[in-house]
Parts: structure tokens; sequence; C-alpha cells
């Protein structure tokens, strides 16, 4: 690119600034004041009439529709929010698992302010609508959010209407200007199925999917799988208490999604059912699609147990590697998964105990998204009397940049904990962001945080410190034993049993939101409110 004449320097560099901002911005400066002095600028061997005069003020009016996009309060209704997020590519939904990523990365390992200031949630209950309200305060370095959302109790009278969870976003700038307002009900669910992807991203193998419940949890979960998974994805269960509407509608989403669409993520083979109990062969049928499943996501306010324990505790129910994903129940009250279930995944054993039968890899631990939140809400983990030594959070097991992902035959992934060491340690690339990691650890965070992943382990699970700070040991070679250890955990996220419990975190919302709002904003959707903040002075 080369300019016929001399302009000054701060000029050239926002000529070339505002045309590759806009496409339409030769012709608004050539039609900006025909009666100035013109200029010649040679662009690519092609020459435009260009005045000064015109420049300038097409640069005013450039610069000051950008400061009152910096103003202005972006409004995001739950349509406009589903049509951006339903349409996204795997490099956009890429995109928002990378922004996630750091986010809990940060929170869990102290890099940043974020794991010291993130606001307990609290939550309301209203006896005539039978609704639980709840507040959902976050921040972080790009700015502050709160969420509120309102949900039916599932200990509400029967007979009040159902309330889906629903409610607004409402993000604020570092400084505490407005910047956004957002609905909260396709947010919400796309954001937990987000960071359950995370895991999801990590598995081997991901050929079959058994889903409890059919909502917008259940939903968005499946489609982040299809879209991140699809290639493999061969068959999809869905398990509902009853052949609701929920049901009816869940199915016919996804065959109308366009068969492009579907053959370009993969999925276009894909069989999908739904099971309820009022089917004759109902527990049989159901045993089935859980022993089955590659992935199980259960995604409903359940009291009660989803299972029995049994299917996945048994002998043969062992013998594949499973990962579980529970983000339905959200209180002390409730549970999805069963007591046992939760047992078998933080045993551990004495050194030098022996199995004579082949089975998946076990943690030792459960993977939350929050430590905090998970010991006061979780009614699983309430009930089996979990403590932090026995949870690790998801933001921990982040740093672990990449696993190799091949999909391999079941028989690939059962092992004896009396195997020999795999070759597997080299798929492990450890983010050089952990090397200070722990010492980053704030002594402000609350204990049961900062004693995350510190519980002893034996050949059956892991000890969390050592394996994600492989550098803490003044920088000598790993010894056998702490090779043994990564090895496991390498084995246990891409085929083992992982069991992940969400509770929701506002700080999800908040980053997502904040995604969201740029990503609107690149495709020209939404509506903004302008000159909504004063301006500065």
């Amino acid at each position: 690119m080369s300019i016929a004449y001399l302009l000054p320097e701060i000029i050239v560099e926002r000529i070339l600034s505002y045309l590759s901002l806009s496409p339409y911005f030769l012709a608004e400066a050539a039609a900006a004041d025909q009666q100035s002095r013109g200029l010649t600028l040679c662009i690519d061997r092609i020459e435009y009439p260009y005045y000064i005069e015109g420049l300038l003020a097409v640069f005013q009016v450039k610069e000051k529709k950008l400061q009152q996009t910096q103003m202005s309060l972006a409004l995001l209704s739950d349509e406009v929010i589903h049509a951006l997020l339903e349409n996204l590519t795997r490099e956009e939904a890429e995109s928002f698992q990378d922004v996630l990523k750091n986010a809990l990365h940060e929170y869990s390992t102290g890099t940043q302010a974020a794991d010291t200031n993130q606001p307990a949630r609290t939550s309301t209950y209203s006896e005539g609508t039978g609704t639980t309200t709840m507040f959902m305060p976050s921040c972080s370095p790009a700015g502050n959010g709160v969420k509120v959302v309102t949900v039916s109790s599932p200990y509400a009278d029967p007979s009040l209407p159902a309330i889906r969870p629903t409610g607004s976003l409402t993000l604020y700038s570092p400084e505490g200007n407005p910047v956004g307002f957002l609905h909260a009900q396709t947010l919400t669910a796309f954001r937990t199925a987000l960071a359950s992807s995370c895991l999801l991203t990590k598995r081997a193998t991901v050929r079959t999917l058994t889903v409890f419940g059919s909502g917008l949890q259940a939903y968005w979960h499946i489609r982040l799988a299809l879209l991140l998974r699809g290639n493999t994805i061969r068959a999809v269960n869905i398990i509902n208490r009853q052949f609701s509407d929920n049901a009816r509608n869940i199915l016919k989403k996804f065959y109308a999604v366009p068969f492009e669409v579907k053959e370009r993520e993969g999925w276009n083979q894909a069989q999908f059912s739904v099971l309820t109990p009022g089917y004759g062969e109902y527990d049989r049928l159901q045993k089935e699609h859980i022993r089955e499943a590659d992935v199980i996501y259960c995604c409903t306010p359940s009291t009660t147990e989803l299972f029995n324990a049994e299917i996945l505790t048994s002998r043969e129910g062992r013998r594949k590697g499973r990962l579980v994903v529970a983000i339905g129940s959200y209180s002390k009250d409730m549970r999805e998964l069963p007591r046992d279930l939760l047992a078998q995944a933080t045993r551990t054993h004495q050194n030098g105990h022996l199995h004579y039968h082949k089975h998946a890899t076990e943690g030792g631990v459960i993977v939350v998204d929050s430590l905090d939140g998970a010991l006061k809400e979780a009614g699983e983990l309430i009930d089996a009397g979990l403590g932090p030594k026995q949870l690790v959070e998801l933001g921990e097991l982040i740093m672990i940049k990449r696993l190799a992902i091949e999909d391999e035959d079941t028989s690939s992934q059962q092992s004896a904990e009396t195997d020999s060491v795999s070759e597997s340690f080299d798929k492990l690339d450890i983010d050089s962001a952990t090397t200070n990691s722990s010492s980053k650890r704030s002594s402000s965070r609350s204990p049961s945080r900062a004693s995350s992943g510190t519980g002893e382990s034996s050949s059956g699970g892991f000890h969390l410190p050592a394996i994600l700070h492989p550098h803490q040991h003044h920088k000598r070679s790993k010894s056998h034993a702490e090779e043994k250890r990564n090895d496991h955990l390498a084995r246990w996220l891409t085929s083992g049993n992982v069991i992940y419990k969400s509770v929701g975190l506002g700080l999800m919302d908040l980053v997502i939101g904040f995604k969201i709002i740029e990503l609107a904003n690149e495709k020209g959707v939404g509506g903004h409110l302008q000159d909504f903040s004063p301006t500065s002075g």
C-alpha cells in the first residue's frame, strides 16, 4: 500500500485504521465535503479521490460512534442470545471455552484476584408462587455482574404453574458503568453446559450419551456435545420421568437442525430416543442406557437419586470408564447421584491392594465447579459426607492444556490398577503458569478452598499438587512415582470414571455474558440504549 501525497503520519495511521474497520469508509470519505481540496491515495494500484476535510469529518463521526458504543447499554433478549449460540461454529464454541477455562483457572489457582472476590450467592423462597429466586454476584478484572434467576421449587404445590429458570444478567465495567442487560434463561443453560464440555473434550471415547432430563440444561449439554464431538457420537438416549412437552420438544429441536449442519458437525447418523417409566421394560432399558453410555448427563432438580448405584458400581459396571455430569440439583436437599457411586469414586486403597478383575481408572476425587459452593449446596456430596480433600475444582484441572484425544475401543480403556504404566505421560502439556500457582494461593481464601486437592491417595487415586505443580520440587527430574501419578491423571481424565458436580458459579455468567456481548457486536445484532452512562468529566 502506497500513498501518493505525503500526509502527517498520524493521519495516515487513522486512515488505514478506519479502512480496516469499515467496508463503507471509501464511499463515506469520497462523499464528504465535495468542495474541499482533493488528494489521491494509491491503494493497491487503484486511485480514489479523497478530501482532507471529508476525511476529518468521517474520523469525527467514527470516533463519536465508538464513544457512543462505549457509553451505551447492550440489550440482548433471550431470542437474540439463543440465535447467536445456536449458530456457533466449532471454532467460536472453542473460543467461548477458552474464555471460561481461563476464568476458572484463575479462580481456582489464585493467579488473579478472581479467587478471593467472588461473593456467595443468596436465595429467597416465595410460598405464594412456589418459586426460588437466586441472586448471584460476581467480579473479574474485566468487570462485575449480578444475575437474578427465578425457578419453580421442587417442594412447591404441584397445582401451581411451573416456572422455567428465568431472569437477567446485568454487567458492569470495572469503573461501575452498566454495559449490558441480558436475558438469563438460555445464557445460564449454555454456560453450565460449556463448563461441562471442558471435561467432555478431554475424553477418549464419546459415542453414546445418556441424558436425564429434557429441559434447557439437557438440550445445551447435548447440543454442545454434538458440536464439539459430533463426529463420534452415534446415540443420544434421553431418560425423562414422563413423555412431557419438554421431552417431545427436545426431540423436535434436534430433528429440525438442517441436514447440512448435522453433516458438517458429523452427527447426521446419530440416533435419538426418549425413555420414560411408563414403558413396560423401563428398568431393563434404563440399565442398558446407563451401562452403554460414555457420558451421562444428569440435568434434573431431583430430590431423589436418579438411578441405582449398582448399575455402575458392580463388577460389570466398572469395566467401562464414563464421564458423569450432575448439574440439575442446586441445594443441600436435592440429589441426582447415588451415595454409593460417590463413595466408590472417592475410595482409596491401601498400598499393595490388588484387583484381579479389570475396571476403569478411578481418580479418588469428585470434580466440582466451586469448592465452597459444592460443600454448601451439593446435596449428594453433603449426604455422602464428602469433605474438601475428596473434591477438586474444575479450574485446577483446566491447566492441563492438551490430552491426546483418540477414539479407542472399549477394551483399550479398561485397565487394572496392577497394570504397568502406559506411555501416556507425554499426553500431558502442563501450562507453564502452574509453576508458581501454588504460591499464589492467597491466605485470604476460605479454609475449604485452600485445602482443595491436598488429600493423599494411594495408587488408586492421585495427590493433586504433585501432579498439577510438577516444578515445585526445585526443578529436579520427575521420579518414577511422580510419572506414575501424572500417567494416572491422564488415563483418568481421558478414559476413567470422572464425576463432575456443578451447582453454578456467578463468574461463569460474568465471563460468558461479556463474550456474548462481544459476539453480538461482531454480528451486528441486539439492541443498544445510547448514552446510558454519563460521559467522563
